[in-house]
């Protein structure tokens, strides 16, 4: 699969829906998918004909994490070479969070299916996420050994408190869509069957409204925010790249391989 096909984009007037294409591996983030989207963003963003984007996921999943076949890769490599593996594949993933954040036009996330990892940072990064009722969500990292990305440890403690933010993160569980809006982390749960329909009349209402003022808006409610984002998106990065070196993160990856539960006892910090 190419670059260009990692990534749909579809005008729809001034909508425009991009849709993370690889469905046949549940849309998890690999290197070629997260420099795809980051590069696809960055076109919307510059583009003054778009005033509403939605983001979503093709086939089943909206994004399932990190590809952790690929990264389970990186084992046969040297630290170093690891090491920088990671940084490039975050580099290209918070380029495209960070231009979730302030690109001037509202980002609609519609969950079509399950969320984890990365994705929750993705859709978090959104201003309006909606999600079909069947979808879950799953702060994973810790079941590798590994610690979060995308923006989650700063944008989820501001949706959902420190307290359920931390329980979220430590303990990886799945929730559902439902706890997901009470926890404030989606803003609507539709039937799945209804969620394309409803999220298109939604971004044409955007599209329709004051775009200057929406631009606007966005900006005063991120202002806070954005130099204090920037910094933990670089501080997650660094968080990342050192566990990539840890033993916990080795075993993390050859459990998933071996489809077997992880065992962290004796790895170490």
């Amino acid at each position: 699969m190419t670059q260009t096909d990692l990534i749909g984009i579809e005008r729809r007037g001034a909508v425009a829906q991009v849709t993370v294409n690889r469905p046949d591996a549940l849309n998890a983030l690999n290197m070629g998918l997260a420099r795809a989207l980051d590069q696809a963003l960055a076109v919307l963003e510059a583009d003054g004909t778009v005033r509403a984007v939605i983001l979503t996921g093709a086939g089943r999943a909206f994004m399932a994490g990190g590809d952790v076949r690929e990264f389970a890769q990186t084992l046969d490599g040297t630290a170093a070479d690891r090491r920088h593996y990671f940084n490039r594949l975050i580099d290209h993933a918070h380029g495209a969070v960070q231009r979730l954040w302030r690109m001037p036009k509202p980002v609609i996330a519609a969950i079509n299916g399950p969320v984890a990892g990365f994705g929750i940072g993705l859709a978090a990064a959104c201003d309006i996420s909606i999600a079909a009722e069947g979808a879950t969500l799953s702060l994973a990292y810790c079941h590798l050994g590994a610690t979060p990305d995308g923006g989650a440890t700063m944008i989820l403690p501001h949706l959902c408190g420190l307290k359920r933010a931390s329980e979220l993160v430590m303990l990886g569980d799945r929730i559902n869509a439902a706890q997901a809006q009470t926890l404030g982390i989606v803003n609507q749960v539709v039937p799945a069957d209804a969620l394309s329909t409803l999220v298109e009349d939604l971004a044409q209402r955007l599209a329709n409204g004051p775009v200057g003022a929406h631009a606007a808006a966005k900006a005063l409610l991120r202002g806070p925010l954005t130099a204090a984002f920037t910094a933990q998106l670089l501080a997650e990065k660094e968080q990342f790249a050192a566990r990539a070196d840890s033993a916990e993160f080795a075993e993390g990856l050859r459990a998933f391989q071996a489809k077997r539960r992880p065992d962290f006892r004796g790895c170490g910090a």
